[in-house]
């Protein structure tokens, strides 16, 4: 025992009747005091020694001390129960999916305390490059329709044939049936998750083990140095691009003028609106005769169900003015509800959402974008995203020379940074000029006249 009572750094004593230990860690960063870790408790001087030398290694290899042994999944499983009433529901079910699928099948059997720098380097190349789990459903159900294509006369397999070869839904295999006939065809198969999907696992990790280090589990965050995958070549200049044109966006809309929710569609385009913002608007919050939309509860999606949120940030929940064209066509499509509403009487659910269909049923957010994709088909514009006509009222008002601190404000961007990036104050009304003008360049863009 007397070499061990010379090891550098480690110190082990009798408290009564129990053997502790005291071990010197680096200096503070900030302050420069000294640091030490105790542990106590130990029946003989010998348990103390063989405790402090292997809390020693820990330290020195970049871990906590004194933190208890725990599994990967059981640590992951704690923390996110620990914080799922701090998240929103959809941050929650998005952290569970990550955890679930990604984070537990490879590391969630290891020693929390193993989990190194080099090991979430590994473990975010294996992502990249093999980290898909079950394989792409809508790949699969492309390859099964394009080889029964010329079943039923040429009409090709059943969805529900579709969805029991692939294993999906039948809803799914619908939709993907709509979409093959429209000539929405996926792109090759790839067994790796995409950068953003490796980006997501990481803020999963990144979250957790920082609470790790609080809670004295670890030492340090590795994943505060892992190397992330980055976007290469057309893929990344490609996604910038994805945006319309005024004209375009006018072409867009005037098939949209046909369509039951014409009036949700240009909301969209002249405001910049978010999905979620669309499904949760409700009639209290617009004011037509002073052209006003207060945006604040939203509809999203968990699980697969669609449910009140309270907005995506405190700059999500804002006021905006509306432009006399979207008034226009607000009033109109307000007018078809008030009918519908009266013509089913009692039987017209109870609720004040916009959105709704025939029957007054809230539209899911889902349904908003499958509706969206069958217009843009029909349109014959470019394939874009239901987000991506958010950006494009950006960067129309950008090219427009609007100021893009109210653009910010007025689209819900908690910094102008932001807005500056994808293309002080905050006060009411300041974009009565710009949503005006804004409202009348995508008006005449939608009845097809020449913009300068």
């Amino acid at each position: 025992m007397s070499k061990r009572r010379k090891i550098p750094g480690i110190t082990v004593d009798q408290r009564g009747t129990k053997w502790a230990y005291r071990i010197e860690l680096e200096r503070h960063p900030v302050t420069g005091e000294r640091q030490r870790a105790f542990q106590g408790g130990f029946d003989t001087e010998e348990e103390a020694w063989r405790a402090a030398i292997e809390a020693k290694k820990r330290v020195e290899t970049g871990r906590s001390a004194t933190a208890k042994r725990i599994r990967v999944r059981d640590f992951f499983s704690q923390w996110l129960t620990t914080n799922e009433d701090h998240f929103k529901d959809t941050t929650t079910q998005n952290y569970r999916d990550n955890i679930d699928a990604y984070i537990n099948p490879l590391l969630g059997s290891r020693w929390l305390a193993d989990i190194t720098v080099p090991t979430l380097n590994a473990f975010y190349k294996h992502l990249r490059e093999n980290g898909r789990k079950k394989g792409d459903a809508n790949y699969r159900m492309n390859a099964y329709w394009l080889a029964h294509r010329s079943e039923r006369d040429g009409a090709g397999p059943l969805p529900r044939d579709i969805a029991t070869a692939c294993g999906t839904k039948l809803d799914a295999a619908r939709e993907a049936v709509r979409r093959y006939k429209r000539g929405r065809v996926p792109v090759d198969y790839s067994p790796g998750l995409s950068v953003k999907s490796v980006r997501n696992v990481h803020v999963v990790v990144q979250l957790a083990l920082r609470d790790a280090v609080l809670w004295d589990y670890l030492h340090t965050n590795p994943a505060k140095h892992a190397v992330l995958p980055r976007e290469r070549g057309r893929r990344a200049s490609q996604r910038k691009r994805a945006i319309w044109t005024p004209e375009q966006l006018g072409a867009f809309l005037r098939v949209a003028f046909q369509d039951r929710y014409s009036g949700m569609w240009v909301l969209a385009a002249t405001t910049g609106m978010r999905r979620s913002e669309l499904a949760g608007v409700e009639r209290a919050m617009i004011d037509l005769d002073n052209g006003t939309l207060t945006i604040e509860d939203t509809r999203v999606v968990v699980a697969g169900k669609a449910q009140a949120s309270d907005g995506k940030s405190e700059a999500g929940r804002r006021e905006i003015s509306l432009d006399t064209f979207t008034v226009r066509h607000l009033s109109s499509y307000i007018t078809r509800i008030d009918e519908e509403r009266e013509a089913h009487g009692k039987s017209y659910p109870n609720h004040d959402y916009l959105m709704t269909g025939p029957e007054g049923r809230p539209l899911h957010p889902d349904t908003i974008t499958a509706r969206f994709n069958r217009l843009v088909d029909k349109a014959g514009v470019p394939r874009i995203r239901l987000h991506d006509v958010r950006h494009t009222y950006a960067t129309i008002s950008q090219d427009a020379g609007h100021n893009v601190k109210t653009l910010s404000e007025r689209i819900g961007h908690a910094d102008v940074s932001v807005t500056a990036k994808i293309y002080t104050h905050k006060s009411r009304g300041t974009d009565r000029d710009m949503a005006q003008a804004m409202g009348e360049l995508i008006e005449l863009a939608a009845k097809g006249g020449q913009l300068d």
